[in-house]
């Protein structure tokens, strides 16, 4: 099998798998302790989780504090609610973990358009009174990276706090130094599944939005897990470590594929744009039959978050493609793990694929 799916999930970096084991508490061990306790085990489950937390600040702004959650829509609704902000500004490329959550909290939220690149003009009206304003640093189904800093400054000029998804962005490249909040994800970095975070800017005050215990500095209550905060942690130390080996392996990747692939249309910024992500169109191509022909590469066909419910991705309609050209498109999404022979055969077998369907 080869794997080309890494917007919707990265392997699991086996430097972070080495630092969750002597927590997962196996016979003869105390890793299982609760890191809330005040006893000896629990101190020191505690301190492992202090050190992932120091790990995962190095990848983010310097002057704000990290809220470990279950996953990066935990830390975006915490954000969205927690800021209580009236009137809310999003993009209309957001995951859903935003868009959805910014519809239920302010019905007439203001949806900023985006061009046939995908990209949020810096300059576009935010809309009356908007107390928040969210844009993702990269998108993760096109991977276009918008102009984070430039809509920070413009939501600071209309007396707004920015809210950044980084999900598909930390780790690769520098976050937002201007966002009041980044939303992150330990799973889209080479980490596990199952925990995220929320850097907060120093100053910003939040209501929680989960009640009891109030463990995680009473922003968020729960009983964390030491070993996917030692996983996270490890992750995010990693990344920031082979940020430019990870980005010249995936570039020599990508400059491959679109040789490959040379005949199929890019969606979105060729320019503005992470190069581990490569969505493309070819018109009149059958996509359901195209993953059924190539059971041996994961690919897909957009949002994993979205897969199976039959719509046509909101990201490629606000780019302005109609639903054929929206129904006959593909990501294929590669990082530190894919081969270069992998690329190769998967675009190979692609392509060949389409061919057969006549497209």
């Amino acid at each position: 099998m080869i794997y080309l799916d890494y917007q919707a999930t990265t392997p699991l970096a086996p430097e972070a798998r080495e630092a969750m084991l002597p927590w997962l508490g196996g016979p003869g061990t105390m890793g299982f302790a609760n890191p809330h306790s005040p006893h000896r085990p629990g101190r020191a489950a505690a301190a492992a989780v202090e050190a992932a937390r120091e790990q995962v600040a190095s990848i983010l702004p310097p002057g704000g504090k990290v809220v470990f959650t279950s996953g990066a829509t935990e830390a975006l609704n915490l954000a969205l609610a927690g800021s209580r902000a009236r009137r809310l500004a999003v993009s209309a490329i957001e995951h859903a973990a935003v868009l959805d959550t910014a519809s239920v909290l302010d019905p007439g939220l203001t949806v900023l358009p985006v061009d046939g690149e995908g990209l949020v003009d810096p300059s576009v009206p935010l809309g009356e009174e908007a107390g928040l304003v969210a844009v993702m640093q990269v998108n993760n189904e096109i991977g276009t990276i918008q102009p984070v800093e430039e809509l920070a400054e413009a939501a600071h000029a209309a007396g707004a706090l920015f809210l950044c998804d980084a999900v598909q962005g930390v780790g690769k490249m520098a976050p937002p130094a201007n966002a009041d909040l980044i939303a992150v994800s330990a799973h889209k970095l080479y980490g596990p599944k199952g925990i995220g975070a929320l850097w907060v800017r120093d100053g910003i005050e939040l209501a929680p939005v989960i009640h009891g215990g109030g463990q995680e500095q009473g922003l968020r209550s729960g009983t964390l897990s030491p070993a996917l905060c030692a996983g996270f942690g490890a992750a995010a130390a990693l990344s920031k470590a082979r940020m430019k080996e990870d980005a010249a392996h995936i570039e020599a990747l990508w400059l491959r594929a679109r040789e490959i692939l040379g005949r199929w249309t890019l969606n979105g910024s060729a320019h503005q744009r992470w190069h581990g992500n490569l969505n493309l169109r070819l018109p009149g191509l059958d996509v359901a039959r195209l993953m059924s022909d190539l059971r041996n590469v994961a690919f897909s066909a957009g949002s994993a978050c979205a897969s199976g419910s039959g719509r046509t991705s909101h990201v490629l309609s606000a780019l302005g493609l109609g639903e054929k050209d929206a129904k006959a498109s593909i990501r294929l999404g590669f990082g530190r793990y894919t081969a270069g022979r992998e690329i190769e055969d998967a675009c190979a077998q692609i392509d060949a694929a389409a061919a057969a369907q006549g497209v």
